[in-house]
């Protein structure tokens, strides 16, 4: 019975109380002996069955198909067309329709609610580990300033120590606003490049340099996996820059004590691939998915000052998206990590 449409089923119920009528007209012409004309026990059937069918589908339509159509206003986003299905006569076709509209629609808002859900949980989650990041300043601001308002200010032994404690606060909690400024911008495609091309190996060296007091702090070796010639590339020299600071800045905020990070390059169909590794404490699998994330921490108990604004790695991910490449990470715990982008070859004239 499921799987009959409301016209055969009209159908099938018309004729199932014709018979009816038949029989009970038999009984009582059997019983009661009412004599009449033969051609009357034909015609009251017929007459009863057209009758019904004409009132059954009359109801449908007016009791039912029209409050299926309404409903089906409401979910379908287009509107009704001389020669759209729903407009056909027989009902069964707008029944059929609205289904798997209906089904369509479900999914649609199942998947709509998912996301929504998700979009939700990353919003508290942002909103938390940005409270988190300015709180560590700002307390650590607040505290030296009440230290000095309180007679610390005409002690010159510690009047000056806080003082400089008191603006390195306030460096991070500019660098942490200034990153975020960056990245607000980045993910509304406000990020403007300006290309050249230049030798990578070159600002390697440079990047080298630049951190090789923080690398030495730590005793950590900044080398190349061999000896590069000039390699040149075609991007914006200084937002790679700005990648490869934040790379090889995390290999040693995060690379154990006399390691190494090793940059490699591999050129291939005129993409040149670019490799930053550590044999450092290594990443879990299940952070690995979310590490470009903003503010995303692997251990949420470490110290936030080791690690930066937390919005590296994800400004890093949209500079090589802007590049029109990508950025990957693949690590082992207690092993290391290794972070993979690809960057435009210089173009041949």
């Amino acid at each position: 019975m499921r799987n009959l449409t409301p016209q055969q089923l009209l159908l099938r119920g018309s004729s199932i109380v014709g018979l009816i009528t038949l029989v009970l007209l038999l009984f009582l012409y059997f019983t009661v002996l009412i004599e009449g004309n033969i051609w009357l026990f034909i015609a009251v059937p017929i007459i009863s069955s057209v009758t019904c069918f004409l009132v059954f589908r009359f109801l449908i339509k007016v009791f039912i198909t029209e409050r299926i159509r309404i409903l089906y206003r409401s979910i379908r986003k287009g509107k009704f067309s001389a020669s759209s299905p729903v407009e056909l006569k027989m009902s069964e076709d707008l029944i059929l329709n609205a289904e798997l509209e209906t089904k369509k629609w479900t999914d649609e808002r199942i998947e709509e609610i998912s996301k929504l859900k998700e979009q939700e949980e990353f919003r508290r989650e942002f909103l938390g580990n940005l409270a988190h990041e300015l709180k560590t300043p700002v307390f650590s601001i607040q505290g030296y300033i009440l230290t000095l308002l309180e007679g610390g200010l005409e002690d010159e032994s510690i009047n000056r120590n806080f003082l400089e404690r008191a603006s390195k606060a306030t460096d991070r909690m500019t660098d942490i606003l200034k990153d975020l400024d960056e990245i607000s911008k980045m993910e509304v495609d406000q990020i403007k490049l300006d290309y050249s091309d230049f030798d990578i190996v070159e600002l390697v060296r440079e990047v080298f340099d630049d951190l090789e007091i923080k690398a030495k702090k730590r005793s950590i070796s900044l080398v190349f996996s061999k000896e590069f010639s000039s390699i040149m590339v075609h991007a914006d020299k200084s937002k790679i820059a700005q990648v490869l600071i934040n790379l090889i800045n995390n290999s040693i905020a995060y690379g154990k004590k006399e390691g190494k990070t090793i940059v490699r390059f591999f050129i291939l169909d005129g993409i040149l691939t670019v490799e930053v590794s550590d044999n450092g404490l290594g990443i879990e699998p299940q952070h690995l998915p979310r590490l470009f994330e903003r503010f995303y921490r692997v251990e949420k108990s470490r110290n936030r000052h080791e690690g930066g604004s937390g919005l590296g790695l994800a400004i890093v991910k949209h500079i090589i998206e802007a590049h029109g490449q990508t950025i990957s990470v693949r690590s082992t715990p207690k092993v290391g990590s290794t972070f993979t982008f690809g960057l435009e070859m210089k173009h041949k004239k």
